[in-house]
C-alpha cells in the first residue's frame, strides 16, 4: 500500500555521464517494491520511494552494483565528508590523468605532423600513445563496456571505438606495412589521433567535475550554521555541555552572547537582540524577549537568555531550508546531457555506416573490396571521432566564464547558460540586492537647529547594544565629534537608552520611551518625524527630561544602479518581481521608487521558494537574485540563480551566477552573455557534426563510383582536427562579441 512506502535519498557513485544516471534510474525503477526512482547526474543522488516490506537499501545497492555503478546506503554523521573525499579523489585522479595525457600526446602530435621521416617515428609514437589510450583512458573503455552490456551507447562508446580502432590500425601498419605497400597503398598511422582524443575528452571531464563539485559546499555551509554543542540547564541547575545530536524536546538551553542558536524554541528567561538575517534577509537584529520564538542557525548578539527546545533535528527551520536547497538542486539537468543524447543516436548510426560500407565494398568490388572496405571502415570511424563534440561545451564555457569574470560576473556552470536564454521573469530580493543592505542615517533634524548636544547623543549610542545605534555612531564619527563620559547608563530593552552626562539625564530611543517619561514633543519635530516615517524610515528620538531635542532617520538606501537595471530588464520583455521580509509600507515605497510593478512583503524563506515554484508552474522561466542565506532555497529552486557578491557565502555557493560588485545592471549583461555563450555552444555542436555529415559518406566511398576518389584516413584525421579547430576558434570569437 502507498501508506507503507518510504522515500529516501542515497548518493550514487561511479556515474560518468547523464546516460549513466538514466541507466541507474532504469535499474532502480525495475526493482520489486520500488514505486518511483529518480537519479540526478548534477547532484549524484538517487531519490527512491519504496516499500520496506518488499525491498531494502541493501537489495537496491546490490542491483545498482550489478549494473556497474554503486550507491552509498550507510547513514552516518560524516556522510557528506565521505562523499566530499570521494569527489576530491576523483578530481585529483582526473587532474593527474589529464596532465599526463597532454604531456605524452604533445610529442606524438609533433612527430605525426612534422617528423614522420625520422628513424623509428612510428615506434616512438606507439610507445608514447599506448599508456595514454589504455591506462590514462581506461575509464572510457570500462564505461563503454558497461553501456554495451545494457545495449546503449554514450560519449564513452565513441571515444573507446574511435581510439581503439585508430590505435589497432596504426599498430598493424607499423608491424605489417608490407600488407598495404603490396596493394599500392601508403601505410599511415593514427597514433596522434588516438592519444589527442583521450587528452581532450579527459580535459572536458575534468572541467565538468570541477563544476559539479560546488553543489555540496553550499549544503555543508548551511549545516555549519548549527553549533556542534549546546549548554543545557539540568534540573539541578548545573550547566552541561551536550552534543547537538543529544538535545531533546523541552530541554532548557542557555545561549551566551555571540553564540549561534542550536535548535528552534521559545525564550523562557532573559532577552537579547538576535541576528535573523539568515531567515528574513533583513540586516537589523530582532529583539527577543520571554515567550518569543528563536530559530536554529540565527546568531545571538550581546545579551544572554534561556530557551526551551521545541523543534530539533530535521524539524528545525534551518533543516527545512537545507532540505529545500537539496531538493531544488536535485531537479537540475546539465547541458552535457544534450551531447550524450546526440551521441546515443550518433554512435549506432556511425558504426552501422562503417560496417555497411565494408560489406558493400566486399560485394561490389571483388578485386580490391577487402582493402578498400577496411580503409573505408577505419576512415568512417576516424572522421566520426568525438573530439570536437567533447570540446564543444567546455571551450565555450571557459571563454564565456572568462569574459564574464572580466565584467565582474562569475558564471558557475553550463546550467546557468542554458537557462538564461529563456528567462522571462526576474525575482529580486530587496535588502542587499535592490538596497545597500546596511542601515545608515539619512536625515537629522534638531530643534531650533541646535546641534550643540550631538556629542551627547553619540555618547549614548556608543554604549547602546542596538544595531541602529551603530548607524548613529558611524554618522556622527564622520563629523569628528568626540563623546563624553556617561554616569548611570541604562539600556531599556525595546525602548532605548538613557544616561547622565554633565549632571543631566538624556534619552535616545523610540517614541514610547519619550511618552513613558512625559517628555514633550515640539510640533515641528512631530511633523518631520511623520514625513520621514511615511518614507519607511526608522526614527530615533533624542531628548532631555523635558523636551525632545532631535530626530534621527535611519534607512537602508536604494543602490544607485537598481532603478536603471530594473528598467533594462523590463524593456527587454522580462517581468520583474520584488520579494522581501520587510513590512508592506517599506516594500511599497521601494517598489514605487524603483519602478517594480509586482512585489510581496513579509515573505519567509519557504514562501520565497514557493513563489518561484508558482511562477514556474505558470510557465515562466525564473531568475532569482538574492544575497542572503534566506534566499538560498529560492535561489536553488529558480531556473537561473544569481547572487550578489557582497552577500552571504551560502547564497553565492547555491547560485549559478555571482555579481561581484553587487551592481544590478550586471544582471542584464549576464543574461546577454549567457545567451551568447549558449548560442556558441550550439554553433560548436553544429561544427562538430557538419564534418561528419559531409565527411562520413565520402569516407565510406560515395564519390568512388563517380570520380574514383577514395578518402585517405590521413585526410579524415585532418578533417577531424579541422572540426576541433573550428570549435575552438568559434569559442574564442565569443571574447569579441559585444
Amino acid at each position: 500500500m502507498k501508506s507503507s512506502t518510504i522515500t529516501k535519498t542515497f548518493p550514487v557513485l561511479k556515474l560518468s555521464c547523464a546516460s549513466c544516471a538514466a541507466r541507474t534510474e532504469n535499474i532502480l525503477s525495475k526493482q520489486e517494491g520500488v514505486l518511483k526512482a529518480a537519479v540526478n547526474f548534477a547532484t549524484l543522488n538517487a531519490t527512491i520511494e519504496y516499500d520496506p516490506t518488499v525491498t531494502s537499501p541493501n537489495k537496491l545497492q546490490s542491483a545498482v552494483q550489478n549494473g556497474g555503478y554503486d550507491m552509498l546506503i550507510e547513514e552516518a554523521e560524516n556522510t557528506s565528508e565521505i562523499l566530499e573525499e570521494i569527489h576530491a579523489e576523483k578530481e585529483t585522479s582526473l587532474k593527474k590523468r589529464t596532465f599526463w595525457a597532454i604531456v605524452l600526446s604533445i610529442p606524438v602530435v609533433i612527430i605525426g605532423m612534422f617528423f614522420m621521416n625520422i628513424p623509428f617515428a612510428n615506434e616512438i609514437m606507439w610507445i608514447l600513445s599506448t599508456p595514454v589510450v589504455f591506462w590514462l583512458g581506461r575509464d572510457f573503455f570500462k564505461n563503454a563496456w558497461i553501456q554495451a552490456k545494457h545495449r546503449s551507447a554514450t560519449m564513452d562508446t565513441l571515444v573507446s571505438l574511435s581510439t581503439s580502432i585508430a590505435y589497432i590500425f596504426s599498430v598493424f601498419n607499423t608491424v605489417y606495412p608490407s600488407f598495404w605497400i603490396d596493394r599500392g597503398v601508403e601505410p599511415h598511422v593514427y597514433f596522434e589521433a588516438a592519444s589527442v582524443i583521450i587528452a581532450f575528452i579527459l580535459l572536458g571531464r575534468l572541467l565538468e567535475e570541477k563544476a559539479k563539485g560546488n553543489t555540496s559546499s553550499a549544503i555543508k555551509k548551511l549545516i555549519g550554521l548549527q553549533p556542534k554543542t549546546v549548554t543545557i540547564i539540568a534540573g539541578n541547575g548545573l550547566h552541561i555541555e551536550t552534543p547537538i545530536s543529544k538535545v531533546e524536546i523541552n530541554d532548557i538551553i542557555l545561549v551566551k552572547p555571540g553564540e549561534k542558536i542550536a535548535v528552534d524554541g521559545s525564550i523562557t528567561e532573559g532577552s537579547s537582540y538576535v541576528d535573523e538575517s539568515m531567515l528574513s534577509g533583513e540586516p537589523i537584529p530582532v529583539l527577543k524577549e520571554t515567550g518569543n520564538k528563536v530559530f536554529a542557525g540565527t546568531i545571538n548578539q550581546k545579551g544572554s537568555f534561556r530557551f526551551k527546545a521545541e523543534k530539533i533535528g530535521a524539524e528545525t527551520v534551518l533543516s527545512q531550508i537545507i532540505k529545500m536547497v537539496q531538493e531544488a538542486q536535485g531537479s537540475k539537468a546539465p547541458v552535457q546531457k544534450l551531447v550524450d543524447k546526440i551521441a546515443g543516436i550518433f554512435v549506432p548510426v556511425v558504426i552501422s555506416i562503417a560496417i555497411l560500407s565494408f560489406i558493400l565494398w566486399l560485394i561490389l568490388d571483388p578485386t580490391n573490396g577487402f582493402t578498400h572496405g577496411l580503409l573505408a571502415l577505419v576512415t568512417v570511424l576516424i572522421i566520426a571521432c568525438p573530439c570536437a563534440l567533447g570540446l564543444a561545451t567546455p571551450t565555450a564555457i571557459m571563454v564565456g566564464i572568462g569574459k564574464g569574470a572580466e565584467k565582474g560576473i562569475l558564471i558557475k556552470d553550463a546550467e546557468a547558460l542554458e537557462s538564461a536564454k529563456r528567462v522571462n521573469a526576474v525575482i529580486l530580493d530587496k535588502t542587499g540586492t535592490i538596497t545597500e543592505g546596511k542601515p545608515e542615517v539619512t536625515d537629522t533634524f534638531w530643534l531650533d537647529n541646535d546641534e550643540s548636544k550631538s556629542f551627547i547623543l553619540l555618547s549614548l549610542e556608543k554604549q547602546s547594544e542596538h544595531p541602529l545605534g551603530e548607524a548613529v555612531v558611524k554618522h556622527f564619527e564622520k563629523s569628528d565629534i568626540n563623546s563624553a563620559p556617561i554616569i548611570n547608563f541604562e539600556s531599556m530593552t525595546g525602548k532605548g537608552v538613557k544616561g547622565i552626562i554633565n549632571e543631566h539625564i538624556y534619552y535616545a530611543g523610540n517614541e514610547r520611551l519619550l511618552s513613558e517619561n512625559s517628555i514633550a514633543i515640539d510640533e515641528t519635530l512631530r511633523q518631520r518625524a511623520d514625513l520621514l516615517s511615511k518614507d519607511s524610515k526608522t526614527i530615533i528620538w533624542f531628548a532631555n527630561t523635558k523636551n525632545a531635542l532631535a530626530i534621527i532617520a535611519i534607512t537602508d538606501k536604494i543602490k544607485e544602479t537598481s532603478k536603471k537595471a530594473i528598467q533594462q530588464l523590463q524593456s527587454s520583455g522580462i517581468e520583474v518581481y520584488m520579494l522581501t521580509g520587510d513590512i508592506d509600507t517599506t516594500a511599497k515605497e521601494i517598489a514605487s521608487s524603483t519602478g517594480v510593478n509586482h512585489y510581496k512583503a513579509e515573505v519567509l524563506p519557504q514562501e520565497k521558494a514557493a513563489f518561484v515554484k508558482q511562477l514556474q508552474t505558470e510557465g515562466k522561466v525564473v531568475a532569482m537574485v538574492g544575497d542572503g542565506i534566506n534566499d538560498s532555497a529560492a535561489l536553488a529552486q529558480a531556473d537561473l540563480s544569481i547572487a550578489m557578491g557582497k552577500g552571504s557565502d551560502i547564497a553565492i555557493d547555491v547560485a549559478k551566477m555571482t555579481i561581484i560588485s553587487s551592481d544590478l545592471t550586471k544582471i542584464p549583461e549576464a543574461i546577454k552573455l549567457s545567451k551568447q555563450t549558449v548560442t556558441t555552444i550550439r554553433q560548436n555542436l553544429f561544427w562538430a557534426f557538419i564534418y561528419n555529415l559531409i565527411g562520413i559518406p565520402i569516407a565510406a566511398g560515395l564519390l568512388y563510383p563517380i570520380n574514383g576518389f577514395l578518402l585517405n584516413p590521413m585526410i579524415a584525421g585532418a578533417a577531424m582536427a579541422l572540426s576541433s579547430v573550428s570549435v575552438v576558434t568559434n569559442s574564442l570569437m565569443l571574447k569579441w562579441k559585444k
